[in-house]
């Protein structure tokens, strides 16, 4: 019997090879990461990526716990004005990235580890001068957030 998850994952094969610079083959564990890949892959601004090359130390909120933290991506790319950064990306769903955003208690508590992640993250990133974004399916796919409260939905309906 074969174990359906619930996520799609696999290896991704990059059509330029030659941007990939990771230490292994680029894995990916969800549909989200394997857009962010096609889009590194292809896009010409895009000098070079990686997936989790980097390991951050940080304390587990929850476990009280030193565990190690591996963001998603590392990306070097060149912005409008021709200047090269390097930026590590973290691909997250809204629910864990917004507190707002979180329904039920598993999120709030993976939301509660996420921003210890992402504090060590940021800590390691100015030490090493890289930028840090975390992006959900509202960056990822060009989406507006949902309005939040009543007032805010009644707003948006007579829009």
């Amino acid at each position: 019997m074969v174990k359906k998850t619930k996520f799609e994952s696999g290896v991704f094969a990059p059509a330029n090879p030659d941007k990939y610079t990771g230490p292994r083959a680029p894995r990916y564990r969800s549909s989200w990461e394997l857009t962010f890949m096609r889009m590194c892959d292809r896009h010409p601004n895009i000098v070079s990526w990686a997936s989790e090359p980097i390991r951050i130390p940080y304390m587990n909120p929850l476990t009280h716990k030193l565990s190690v933290y591996v963001p998603d991506f590392l990306m070097v790319y060149e912005d409008k004005k021709g200047n090269r950064k390097q930026e590590l990306i973290e691909v997250k769903p809204a629910k864990e990235t917004y507190l707002s955003e979180a329904k039920s208690t598993g999120d709030k508590l993976r939301h509660a580890v996420n921003m210890a992640k992402w504090q060590a993250a940021a800590v390691f990133c100015k030490n090493h001068n890289l930028g840090f974004k975390v992006i959900n399916e509202n960056e990822l796919f060009g989406k507006k957030p949902k309005p939040k409260g009543k007032r805010a939905k009644r707003k948006a309906k007579k829009k």
